[in-house]
């Protein structure tokens, strides 16, 4: 893809899952990665990796529910440079049926997934507002979208992500920011695997597999290709926008 070499990219949640795939790939287009993570060896085996096959990258520990440890590690990463892209992956959920859930659940739900990210770009847009250039990529998800049994919180918070998403796109479209959104359907990673374990987690994933037209689940390597896509200058005029990615899933609007 068109102007992603030498780019420099923070990405959340870069220690496994989509946020590793998308790391990975960053790197093969020749940008310099930034993994942060709250599992510090995660993102540094990332980083390793990415280093082994020739790419640069950087690992860092960052709890993103932490402002000035958000601050901080932002501020080390733009002492070497401009920050060019931001990718919010980060996030986590718990299936638990709202009245079922606590408001200790909703802390840390909202948290992770909400206050996480305005973090990030508290730290980042304002660099990039005065660098005059920058793209952000927030990974939302469909339960953002369309909703998710078990999930309300957190799709309260990924609808929310969408919805900041298109109103800061409008906010800095003059300033030479872009901002998108991704949505991913139900998809094969850890965080998945944590709520579908056992008997029950291998009906909700057959449930699911028939539900979605192309018949499986998402793969971490199904996202990079429209991140990195998002990224570069191949999407100079797109801004503001919800991409789904669900195999078919969801196709409404």
């Amino acid at each position: 893809m068109r102007g992603l070499k030498g780019k420099r990219v923070i990405l959340t949640g870069g220690g496994s899952g989509i946020g590793a795939a998308t790391c990975r790939r960053f790197a093969e287009e020749g940008a310099h990665v930034f993994v942060f993570d709250l599992d510090g060896n995660a993102a540094r085996e990332t980083a390793s990796a990415i280093q082994q096959g020739g790419g640069e990258a950087g690992a860092f520990e960052v709890d993103i529910t932490n402002r000035d440890a958000v601050f901080s590690a932002v501020e080390d990463v733009s002492g070497g440079g401009p920050v060019d892209v931001l990718v919010n992956n980060a996030g986590w959920d718990r299936l638990v049926p709202f009245i079922e859930s606590d408001t200790d659940l909703w802390t840390r739900v909202i948290d992770i997934n909400l206050y996480g990210p305005l973090h990030m770009h508290h730290a980042v847009l304002p660099l990039m507002k005065k660098q005059r250039h920058g793209r952000v990529v927030n990974i939302a998800s469909d339960a953002g979208r369309v909703g998710s049994s078990g999930e309300a919180v957190y799709s309260a918070c990924k609808g929310g992500i969408i919805a900041f998403t298109k109103t800061m796109a409008r906010e800095l479209a003059r300033s030479g920011i872009q901002l998108n959104a991704v949505c991913p359907g139900p998809t094969d990673t850890p965080l998945f695997s944590s709520f579908a374990e056992g008997e029950t987690g291998d009906k909700i994933k057959t449930a699911l597999e028939k539900a979605i037209p192309m018949g499986r689940l998402a793969q971490p390597g199904d996202f990079p290709g429209i991140v990195c896509f998002l990224a570069s200058d191949d999407a100079g005029f797109i801004t503001g926008q919800t991409i789904s990615v669900s195999g078919g899933l969801t196709m409404s609007g």
